[in-house]
């Protein structure tokens, strides 16, 4: 009886540790962050992202910025511009790259310098279709200033 009670716990134990990755609402593929010199102002966030079903991403977090917005590269006549937008569509079941040169997120603000080889603590806002928010934490390597957009 006593073991019987052991297992079941151990079960639910297990069941619950698995639990986050089973809710996540969306596949994030190769998170990372550039790294920083000194008195650097901001930096960005690469990664991939793939929908169970479609959201948005509407925004970010992270205790080592002030604040973080999501941005695109786009061309505006003869130059490319960066700029900050209100969401990024995740169609379901679509990967869409957060990459250098195209949609990433800004982390503004930096409360210290990122260095190759520390991780960074991401917390990413999301928006179903009814407007209901989620959040999904995600770690990202920093990657060296020369690391290369894939």
């Amino acid at each position: 009886m006593r073991s019987d009670r052991l297992r079941c716990l151990m079960f639910a134990a297990a069941l619950l540790s698995a639990a986050p990755a089973a809710w996540a609402q969306v596949a994030v593929d190769a998170p990372w962050v550039r790294a920083t010199v000194a008195q650097q102002p901001a930096t960005g966030a690469f990664m991939r992202l793939t929908a169970q079903r479609d959201l948005r991403l509407v925004g970010a977090r992270s205790a080592i910025a002030e604040h973080t917005e999501v941005h695109e590269m786009a061309m505006q006549g003869q130059t490319m511009r960066m700029r900050q937008i209100a969401a990024l569509e995740l169609p379901k079941g679509r990967a869409v790259a957060l990459a250098p040169g195209g949609y990433h997120l800004m982390l503004i603000g930096l409360k210290q310098p990122l260095r190759a080889g520390q991780k960074v603590a991401l917390t990413l806002i999301f928006e179903d279709p009814a407007g209901k928010r989620s959040e999904q934490k995600v770690q990202a390597e920093v990657r060296p200033l020369t690391a290369p957009a894939s």
